[in-house]
């Protein structure tokens, strides 16, 4: 069986990733961060994404949470508490964008993924319905597949490791329909940038905003639980 490193947030976004990498016919370990952000409940919502999967007979080989301290640095709204998560939109890159958050995230996938010996990585960064993030365009995508092929040693004995990103160039909407599919239970994941510690959504935020909309041009039941 194919084998694959997912990146999983507890979003929705990557429950829906983590479904269609088992889709695909991968065995999956999937990868979470603790790195510091303003919404830990978005961690207990990994956990419950990974066990569902298990529970689904999804192969879920291991699931690791790696603890980085990027709130140290700040200069992001969801790692500096004297920054406050905007509640209205805005113009060019959001105070919540964490400086390269995804880099740092896909270099210890890269690593995993070269000690399992896997195949893939899988990533559910979007184009389309996202919040003007720099490291979730194509560009930058592919900018990373090339710094995996030249820098690791499956690349250079000519087998490639790829990086995987299903979700690029849908709506919110289309991968809410692509997860309903699948099967996703959507309650289980968090997506709010501040969200409580139950893992009760604020409503107001980019991420909430963009979810809500994603249900309602889905035409389907948003299973959010709200503050």
């Amino acid at each position: 069986m194919k084998e694959a490193i997912v990146l999983v947030s507890g979003g929705l976004d990557s429950a829906t990733c983590l479904a269609i990498a088992a889709d695909k016919g991968y065995s999956s370990y999937a990868l979470s961060f603790d790195y510091g952000q303003r919404s830990v409940s978005e961690l207990d919502a990994a956990r419950r994404v990974v066990s569902a999967n298990l529970v689904m007979g999804r192969k879920v080989m291991e699931h690791k949470v790696i603890e980085l301290r990027m709130g140290e640095f700040g200069g992001s709204a969801l790692t500096d508490a004297n920054i406050d998560v905007p509640e209205i939109e805005s113009e060019g890159i959001p105070v919540t964008y964490v400086p390269a958050r995804n880099t740092i995230f896909l270099s210890y996938a890269l690593a995993w993924a070269e000690v399992v010996d896997a195949d893939a990585i899988f990533i559910g960064v979007n184009a389309l319905d996202y919040s003007g993030y720099p490291d979730c365009r194509p560009e930058y995508i592919e900018a990373f597949q090339k710094l995996i092929n030249l820098a690791t040693k499956v690349g250079v004995e000519g087998r490639q490791i790829s990086l995987e990103t299903p979700l690029i160039n849908l709506s919110k909407a289309e991968i809410i329909k692509a997860g309903e599919q699948l099967k996703v239970d959507y309650a289980l994941t968090v997506s709010c940038y501040q969200a409580d510690e139950l893992g009760q959504a604020c409503g107001v935020c980019d991420s909430c905003r963009l979810r809500k909309k994603g249900f309602a041009d889905a035409d389907t039941v948003d299973p959010t639980r709200y503050q």
